[in-house]
């Protein structure tokens, strides 16, 4: 029974030191594997930003764990998060970003759609002659922060401001400010009233890039009579 303990005693105190050191290691590689890919996403978008349509300053993207698929056709204003696994395809129609948008990891951007009114093709083949309205742009206006997992499908555009819930599925556009999501996504609320509107833009942006009071009324009056 004395020697049954001891053993057992014995066993805890030389798992209880070898633990760490092994756990030490393990780290140190984890750390480098960080640093290693950070070095190969810095690498790889400096070519990758030369080679969109445009590419702002301070705009930060991950190539090593993200697609970007027609990037002549993304273009991306200065300030601008896009986290690791995102999806960017733009077929024959483009997508812009603003600045000042956050978007966290897992976007999903698709600006074309596949035909499937061709009679006697199969879909696996290819799109024949598409139509003008299968592939259309993708606008997001800034100052946007979108949640994880977000899915922006062709033709949308993302209003200023606004906030897009994890998970969502953006299949229509949504005005500035507005606070969207579900799938589909639908306005949920605004963020600011139109005069805080007013008073937030007052202080960011120069007159000739602010909304007008006019402006955001008609930009509400849709999504105001769909809830009375």
């Amino acid at each position: 029974m004395h020697q049954k303990t001891f053993v057992h005693c014995f066993v805890h105190i030389i798992k209880s030191k070898i633990k760490p050191y092994y756990m030490n290691i393990f780290y140190k590689f984890s750390r480098l594997q960080q640093v290693v890919q950070f070095l190969q996403d810095k690498f790889w978008a400096f070519f990758i930003k030369r080679s969109m349509g445009h590419c702002g300053k301070n705009v930060m993207i991950k190539p090593t764990t993200s697609i970007f698929k027609g990037i002549e056709n993304l273009f991306i204003e200065d300030d601008v998060r896009i986290a690791r696994y995102a999806t960017i395809y733009t077929t024959r129609a483009k997508v812009f970003i603003g600045s000042k948008t956050g978007i966290a990891p897992y976007l999903k951007i698709i600006t074309g759609n596949h035909r499937t009114d061709n009679i006697g093709h199969f879909m696996f083949d290819g799109d024949l002659n598409k139509h003008p309205e299968d592939d259309k742009d993708v606008i997001i206006e800034g100052d946007s922060w979108f949640g994880i997992n977000v899915t922006i499908l062709s033709g949308v555009t993302i209003g200023r401001g606004s906030i897009i819930a994890a998970g969502s599925v953006v299949t229509k556009s949504c005005p500035p400010y507005s606070i969207i999501g579900g799938i589909p996504a639908k306005v949920l609320k605004f963020r600011f009233t139109i005069d805080e509107i007013l008073e937030h833009e007052k202080k960011l942006y120069p007159q000739n890039k602010r909304f007008s009071k006019e402006e955001l009324i008609n930009q509400r009056i849709p999504y105001i009579k769909s809830h009375n």
